[in-house]
Protein backbone atom coordinates (compact mmCIF):
# COMPACT_ATOMS: atom_id res chain seq x y z
CA UNK A 1 0.00 0.00 0.00
CA UNK A 2 1.81 3.02 -1.33
CA UNK A 3 2.25 5.97 1.91
CA UNK A 4 0.06 8.79 2.08
CA UNK A 5 1.84 12.07 3.58
CA UNK A 6 -1.25 13.99 3.72
CA UNK A 7 -2.63 11.45 6.65
CA UNK A 8 0.72 11.24 7.89
CA UNK A 9 0.55 12.97 11.66
CA UNK A 10 3.92 15.03 11.35
CA UNK A 11 3.93 15.36 15.28
CA UNK A 12 5.41 11.55 14.94
CA UNK A 13 8.45 12.82 13.72
CA UNK A 14 9.72 14.95 16.26
CA UNK A 15 9.14 11.35 18.30
CA UNK A 16 10.95 9.60 15.64
CA UNK A 17 13.66 12.61 15.29
CA UNK A 18 14.36 11.89 19.20
CA UNK A 19 14.52 8.28 19.51
CA UNK A 20 16.92 8.06 17.21
CA UNK A 21 19.01 10.85 18.86
CA UNK A 22 18.63 9.06 21.95
CA UNK A 23 18.51 5.38 20.45
CA UNK A 24 16.73 4.77 23.82
CA UNK A 25 12.83 5.21 24.72
CA UNK A 26 13.25 6.54 27.93
CA UNK A 27 15.51 9.38 27.79
CA UNK A 28 13.80 10.20 24.34
CA UNK A 29 10.12 10.56 26.31
CA UNK A 30 12.03 12.55 28.96
CA UNK A 31 13.30 14.68 26.47
CA UNK A 32 10.04 15.13 24.64
CA UNK A 33 7.88 15.75 28.16
CA UNK A 34 6.01 12.41 27.55
CA UNK A 35 5.73 8.99 29.05
CA UNK A 36 7.45 6.22 27.53
CA UNK A 37 4.30 4.22 26.59
CA UNK A 38 3.37 7.67 24.35
CA UNK A 39 6.50 7.07 22.45
CA UNK A 40 5.86 3.47 21.88
CA UNK A 41 2.62 4.61 20.43
CA UNK A 42 4.25 6.85 18.47
CA UNK A 43 6.67 4.96 17.26
CA UNK A 44 4.06 2.20 16.75
CA UNK A 45 1.48 4.68 14.45
CA UNK A 46 4.64 5.73 12.43
CA UNK A 47 5.66 1.92 11.50
CA UNK A 48 2.74 1.38 10.65
CA UNK A 49 2.54 4.70 8.39
CA UNK A 50 6.15 3.70 6.73
CA UNK A 51 5.47 0.13 6.75
CA UNK A 52 8.79 -0.59 8.03
CA UNK A 53 9.89 -1.74 12.00
CA UNK A 54 12.26 1.53 11.82
CA UNK A 55 13.42 0.79 15.28
CA UNK A 56 13.85 -2.62 17.15
CA UNK A 57 15.05 -3.17 21.00
CA UNK A 58 18.60 -4.22 21.35
CA UNK A 59 20.18 -4.35 24.88
CA UNK A 60 18.85 -1.14 26.99
CA UNK A 61 18.50 0.88 23.84
CA UNK A 62 16.51 0.18 20.38
CA UNK A 63 19.00 -0.11 17.33
CA UNK A 64 17.31 1.54 13.93
CA UNK A 65 16.67 -0.19 11.00
CA UNK A 66 18.47 0.82 7.47
CA UNK A 67 15.45 2.13 6.43
CA UNK A 68 15.27 4.65 9.30
CA UNK A 69 19.02 5.56 9.46
CA UNK A 70 18.13 6.34 5.50
CA UNK A 71 15.09 9.01 6.65
CA UNK A 72 16.22 9.97 9.36
CA UNK A 73 18.94 12.78 8.06
CA UNK A 74 16.16 14.40 5.90
CA UNK A 75 14.18 14.32 8.94
CA UNK A 76 16.50 16.30 11.22
CA UNK A 77 17.10 18.97 8.75
CA UNK A 78 13.25 19.29 7.94
CA UNK A 79 12.87 19.71 11.94
CA UNK A 80 15.67 21.83 12.08
CA UNK A 81 15.15 24.37 9.53
CA UNK A 82 11.09 24.46 10.87
CA UNK A 83 12.29 25.25 14.16
CA UNK A 84 14.44 28.18 13.15
CA UNK A 85 12.19 29.25 11.35
CA UNK A 86 9.38 29.47 13.53
CA UNK A 87 11.39 30.07 16.90
CA UNK A 88 15.08 30.97 16.19
CA UNK A 89 17.30 30.30 19.28
CA UNK A 90 20.48 31.47 19.72
CA UNK A 91 23.64 29.86 21.82
CA UNK A 92 24.78 31.19 24.67
CA UNK A 93 27.96 28.93 24.76
CA UNK A 94 28.85 30.75 28.49
CA UNK A 95 26.08 29.16 29.97
CA UNK A 96 25.55 25.96 27.65
CA UNK A 97 25.88 22.59 28.81
CA UNK A 98 26.23 21.30 25.60
CA UNK A 99 28.60 18.02 25.03
CA UNK A 100 29.87 17.57 21.27
CA UNK A 101 31.25 14.75 19.79
CA UNK A 102 33.89 15.28 17.18
CA UNK A 103 35.96 12.27 15.14
CA UNK A 104 39.92 12.59 14.69
CA UNK A 105 43.10 11.13 14.72
CA UNK A 106 45.41 11.01 17.32
CA UNK A 107 47.83 13.38 15.34
CA UNK A 108 45.02 15.79 14.93
CA UNK A 109 43.96 15.84 18.52
CA UNK A 110 47.46 16.40 19.57
CA UNK A 111 47.18 19.75 17.39
CA UNK A 112 43.50 21.04 18.64
CA UNK A 113 42.99 19.58 21.76
CA UNK A 114 45.30 21.97 24.05
CA UNK A 115 43.73 24.81 22.55
CA UNK A 116 40.62 23.59 22.67
CA UNK A 117 40.57 22.95 26.35
CA UNK A 118 41.86 26.31 26.84
CA UNK A 119 38.97 28.17 24.91
CA UNK A 120 36.24 25.75 26.57
CA UNK A 121 37.95 26.75 30.11
CA UNK A 122 37.89 30.59 29.54
CA UNK A 123 34.36 30.88 27.42
CA UNK A 124 32.59 27.84 28.12
CA UNK A 125 33.10 26.26 31.59
CA UNK A 126 29.93 23.77 31.04
CA UNK A 127 30.52 22.43 27.37
CA UNK A 128 32.00 19.34 26.98
CA UNK A 129 33.71 17.60 23.95
CA UNK A 130 34.24 13.48 23.66
CA UNK A 131 36.72 12.70 20.64
CA UNK A 132 35.89 9.43 19.31
CA UNK A 133 38.99 7.78 17.07
CA UNK A 134 39.12 8.22 13.15
CA UNK A 135 39.64 5.20 11.88
CA UNK A 136 38.53 5.88 7.92
CA UNK A 137 39.88 8.53 5.13
CA UNK A 138 35.88 8.64 4.65
CA UNK A 139 34.05 9.59 7.81
CA UNK A 140 30.41 10.73 6.09
CA UNK A 141 28.51 7.35 7.31
CA UNK A 142 29.54 8.74 11.01
CA UNK A 143 28.40 11.81 10.33
CA UNK A 144 25.09 10.88 8.36
CA UNK A 145 24.00 8.49 11.27
CA UNK A 146 24.47 11.39 13.96
CA UNK A 147 26.98 10.13 15.84
CA UNK A 148 29.66 12.29 15.69
CA UNK A 149 28.82 16.98 14.99
CA UNK A 150 32.20 16.87 13.42
CA UNK A 151 35.33 14.88 11.80
CA UNK A 152 38.28 16.25 11.31
CA UNK A 153 41.04 15.25 9.34
CA UNK A 154 42.76 14.53 6.01
CA UNK A 155 40.10 13.32 3.53
CA UNK A 156 41.39 13.97 -0.33
CA UNK A 157 39.30 11.27 -1.88
CA UNK A 158 35.51 12.21 -0.04
CA UNK A 159 37.01 16.46 -0.81
CA UNK A 160 37.46 15.58 -4.47
CA UNK A 161 34.61 13.89 -4.78
CA UNK A 162 32.21 16.98 -2.44
CA UNK A 163 33.97 19.67 -4.64
CA UNK A 164 32.42 17.48 -7.93
CA UNK A 165 28.96 17.11 -6.37
CA UNK A 166 29.10 20.83 -5.49
CA UNK A 167 28.85 22.09 -8.65
CA UNK A 168 26.02 19.60 -9.92
CA UNK A 169 23.86 19.74 -6.23
CA UNK A 170 22.44 23.31 -5.11
CA UNK A 171 22.24 21.24 -1.20
CA UNK A 172 24.74 18.83 -0.75
CA UNK A 173 24.29 16.27 1.87
CA UNK A 174 28.03 17.28 3.42
CA UNK A 175 30.05 20.61 3.87
CA UNK A 176 33.30 21.38 4.74
CA UNK A 177 35.81 23.63 5.54
CA UNK A 178 39.57 23.78 5.38
CA UNK A 179 41.39 23.93 8.42
CA UNK A 180 44.84 24.35 7.97
CA UNK A 181 47.78 22.47 5.37
CA UNK A 182 51.20 21.18 6.05
CA UNK A 183 53.31 18.29 4.66
CA UNK A 184 55.29 14.85 5.69
CA UNK A 185 58.51 14.31 6.47
CA UNK A 186 60.82 11.21 7.33
CA UNK A 187 60.87 10.08 10.74
CA UNK A 188 64.03 7.73 12.30
CA UNK A 189 65.50 7.29 15.51
CA UNK A 190 68.63 9.58 15.93
CA UNK A 191 71.17 7.02 15.62
CA UNK A 192 69.83 5.63 12.26
CA UNK A 193 72.50 4.28 10.01
CA UNK A 194 70.73 6.93 7.57
CA UNK A 195 70.48 9.96 10.18
CA UNK A 196 74.18 10.51 9.24
CA UNK A 197 72.71 11.54 5.83
CA UNK A 198 71.41 15.48 5.49
CA UNK A 199 69.59 14.43 2.59
CA UNK A 200 68.14 11.34 1.55
CA UNK A 201 68.39 9.45 -1.54
CA UNK A 202 65.30 7.80 -3.20
CA UNK A 203 67.40 4.22 -3.82
CA UNK A 204 67.80 4.73 0.10
CA UNK A 205 64.53 5.16 1.25
CA UNK A 206 63.29 2.45 -0.81
CA UNK A 207 65.68 0.06 0.23
CA UNK A 208 64.86 0.73 3.93
CA UNK A 209 62.41 -0.86 6.10
CA UNK A 210 58.83 0.92 6.43
CA UNK A 211 56.40 1.02 9.20
CA UNK A 212 53.34 2.78 7.98
CA UNK A 213 50.26 4.32 9.76
CA UNK A 214 47.27 3.05 8.11
CA UNK A 215 43.43 3.52 9.40
CA UNK A 216 42.53 0.08 7.70
CA UNK A 217 45.28 -2.15 7.69
CA UNK A 218 46.63 -2.12 4.09
CA UNK A 219 50.37 -1.82 3.38
CA UNK A 220 50.25 0.55 0.81
CA UNK A 221 49.45 4.19 1.38
CA UNK A 222 50.16 7.66 -0.91
CA UNK A 223 53.38 6.96 0.11
CA UNK A 224 53.95 3.49 -2.29
CA UNK A 225 51.59 5.54 -4.94
CA UNK A 226 53.83 7.63 -5.32
CA UNK A 227 56.82 5.41 -5.61
CA UNK A 228 54.50 2.98 -8.28
CA UNK A 229 53.92 6.36 -10.50
CA UNK A 230 58.11 6.54 -10.84
CA UNK A 231 58.47 2.50 -11.22
CA UNK A 232 59.62 2.21 -7.26
CA UNK A 233 57.94 0.13 -4.63
CA UNK A 234 59.94 0.19 -0.71
CA UNK A 235 59.08 -3.22 1.82
CA UNK A 236 56.01 -1.86 4.39
CA UNK A 237 56.89 -4.35 7.39
CA UNK A 238 54.29 -2.93 10.09
CA UNK A 239 51.29 -0.88 9.79
CA UNK A 240 49.73 0.48 12.99
CA UNK A 241 46.51 2.79 13.37
CA UNK A 242 47.96 5.26 15.41
CA UNK A 243 50.13 8.00 14.86
CA UNK A 244 51.97 8.04 18.65
CA UNK A 245 52.72 4.19 18.09
CA UNK A 246 54.40 5.22 15.74
CA UNK A 247 56.55 7.36 16.90
CA UNK A 248 57.01 5.31 19.81
CA UNK A 249 58.10 2.09 17.51
CA UNK A 250 60.43 4.13 15.22
CA UNK A 251 62.59 5.37 17.80
CA UNK A 252 63.33 2.19 19.19
CA UNK A 253 63.72 0.34 15.78
CA UNK A 254 65.21 0.81 12.57
CA UNK A 255 62.14 1.39 10.82
CA UNK A 256 61.55 4.55 8.92
CA UNK A 257 58.00 5.91 8.78
CA UNK A 258 56.60 9.38 7.26
CA UNK A 259 54.55 11.65 9.70
CA UNK A 260 52.90 15.54 9.19
CA UNK A 261 55.90 17.49 10.36
CA UNK A 262 53.66 19.46 12.97
CA UNK A 263 52.76 16.19 14.49
CA UNK A 264 56.44 15.26 15.66
CA UNK A 265 56.89 18.29 18.01
CA UNK A 266 53.58 17.06 19.93
CA UNK A 267 54.65 13.53 20.09
CA UNK A 268 56.93 14.28 23.29
CA UNK A 269 59.84 12.13 21.64
CA UNK A 270 60.95 14.88 19.08
CA UNK A 271 64.53 14.13 20.75
CA UNK A 272 64.94 10.97 20.23
CA UNK A 273 63.76 11.25 16.14
CA UNK A 274 65.81 12.46 13.35
CA UNK A 275 63.78 14.47 10.65
CA UNK A 276 64.21 14.05 7.21
CA UNK A 277 62.43 15.59 3.99
CA UNK A 278 60.54 13.41 1.69
CA UNK A 279 63.29 12.07 -1.02
CA UNK A 280 59.98 12.48 -3.65
CA UNK A 281 56.73 14.70 -3.90
CA UNK A 282 53.87 14.15 -2.35
CA UNK A 283 50.52 16.07 -2.08
CA UNK A 284 50.25 18.11 1.16
CA UNK A 285 48.67 17.27 3.97
CA UNK A 286 45.38 19.04 4.20
CA UNK A 287 43.01 18.89 7.16
CA UNK A 288 39.15 19.42 7.24
CA UNK A 289 36.44 20.04 8.76
CA UNK A 290 33.59 17.80 7.76
CA UNK A 291 29.91 17.91 8.67
CA UNK A 292 26.60 16.74 7.36
CA UNK A 293 24.19 19.36 6.29
CA UNK A 294 21.39 18.85 8.27
CA UNK A 295 23.76 20.50 11.62
CA UNK A 296 24.13 23.68 9.26
CA UNK A 297 21.09 25.77 10.35
CA UNK A 298 21.92 24.84 14.37
CA UNK A 299 23.39 27.62 16.20
CA UNK A 300 25.36 25.83 17.84
CA UNK A 301 26.89 23.70 15.07
CA UNK A 302 27.79 27.34 14.20
CA UNK A 303 29.85 27.87 17.34
CA UNK A 304 31.57 24.53 17.04
CA UNK A 305 33.23 25.06 14.16
CA UNK A 306 33.98 28.82 14.81
CA UNK A 307 35.58 27.28 17.74
CA UNK A 308 36.89 24.48 15.92
CA UNK A 309 38.74 26.82 13.68
CA UNK A 310 39.99 29.57 16.12
CA UNK A 311 41.83 26.87 17.61
CA UNK A 312 43.09 25.33 14.07
CA UNK A 313 44.66 29.06 13.38
CA UNK A 314 45.81 29.12 17.20
CA UNK A 315 47.53 25.61 16.89
CA UNK A 316 48.85 25.91 13.09
CA UNK A 317 50.70 30.00 14.40
CA UNK A 318 52.53 28.45 17.46
CA UNK A 319 54.82 25.47 15.95
CA UNK A 320 58.04 25.39 15.87
CA UNK A 321 60.17 24.72 13.22
CA UNK A 322 61.83 21.89 12.93
CA UNK A 323 64.94 21.29 13.21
Amino acid sequence: MPIRFKQLDLNLLRVFDEVMAERNLTRAADNLAMTQPAVSNAIRRLREALQDDLVRRQGFGVEPTARALALWPSVRAALSQLRESIAPEGFDHTQAQDTFILAMSDATAADLMPPLVSTLDAVAPGVSMRVLPLTTRDPRTLLEKGGVDIAVGHFPGVMAELDAVHLHEASPSFLHSRLYSGRYVVVMRRDHPLAKKKQLALDEFCAARHLLVSFSGRPFGFVDEALRMRGKQRRVVMTVNQFFTAGRVVVSSDLLTVLPADFVNTTGMAHAMTIRELPLQVPDIHVDALWHRHAEQRPAHQWLLETIQRCAALATSTEEPLT
